[in-house]
């Protein structure tokens, strides 16, 4: 695998961290490739407060899916830098018909772990090639995830893609993360990254102006820490997480956005809200 490709192990072995110790998400595959991978990850790349981040980012992510999936049933799913991720498996192979896209030797990875189906499918290819569009048929409405992929799209690359996913279905829903451009120039210095060989990423900071670019709408940005999650770590845990990874220093580094194809009626809910703490505030 290039640089890019092996970035897929941190959140693996974070996701399989938390997993393993009962907490944030349960992901019993996750635990299961990251024994038999054999990678020997070092640094910020094996902290736990990291692994703890990226747990929570999943949740998130699933929990929106989840939400997207059961409002639109006739949709396609397109994983967008797939990794080796499980996520199909931890939302119960929901009947949809669902496409991980990946580099082709990530894919070539992928295979010795997941089996496809009459709807779950896996594509090998660069995203940036417009390839994948030889593969998934266009006209129909598509829910797109991708989580820990934007920041390797140089900006031009992604403004590309993302018109493109916004003309060849007839709806897109989106939620992606992205660095700001504060992070990408940061990352060169402490990046967890950067230690699998990634020198260079790349950050926006104005969702509104992405969306005018792709002809996208901005629907809300989504918070990666949510308060269900940090409660189930152990006090002194809480403390220093919400310290590194859920304060406005680190909302300043790392977001997560929403788009839609075409605004539709009524206010857009957080599938993790937080009862309590709303009442709280």
């Amino acid at each position: 695998m290039d640089e890019v490709s092996r970035t897929l192990y941190i959140p693996l072995y974070g996701k399989a961290h938390v997993s393993r110790n009962g907490i944030i998400l349960s992901d019993p595959t996750a635990e299961t490739l990251w024994d038999r991978a054999q990678i020997r990850l070092t640094g910020k790349s094996r902290s736990r407060w990291l692994a703890y981040y990226l747990a929570m980012r999943a949740v998130v992510y699933d929990a929106w899916l989840r939400e997207q999936i059961r409002q639109n049933p006739d949709a396609v799913v397109l994983h967008l830098g797939c990794g080796l991720d499980s996520r199909i498996r931890r939302l119960g192979h929901p009947p949809i018909q669902w496409h991980d896209i990946d580099f082709p030797d990530v894919i070539r990875e992928r295979r010795h772990w997941f089996r496809e189906t009459e709807t779950y499918t896996m594509t090998g290819t660069d995203m940036r090639s417009g390839e994948w569009k030889t593969v998934i048929p266009g006209g129909q409405p598509a829910i797109v995830v991708m989580e820990g992929v934007s920041m390797y799209f140089k900006p031009e690359e992604f403004v590309c893609l993302l018109t493109d996913l916004g003309t060849y279905f007839s709806e897109v829903r989106l939620l992606m993360d992205c660095y700001s451009t504060r992070a990408a120039r940061l990352s060169r210095m402490g990046n967890p990254i950067r230690e699998t060989g990634v020198n260079q990423v790349w950050g926006m900071d104005d969702p509104e102006a992405l969306a005018v670019k792709t002809g996208l709408v901005f629907v809300q940005e989504h918070d990666m820490t949510p308060e269900c999650c940090i409660r189930q770590l152990s006090f002194a845990e809480q403390m220093i997480f919400r310290q590194l990874y859920a304060g406005r220093l680190a909302r300043g580094l790392y977001r997560l956005y929403e788009f839609r194809s075409s605004q539709e009626p009524g206010q857009a809910v957080s599938p993790l809200a937080d009862p309590e703490r709303d009442r709280d505030h």
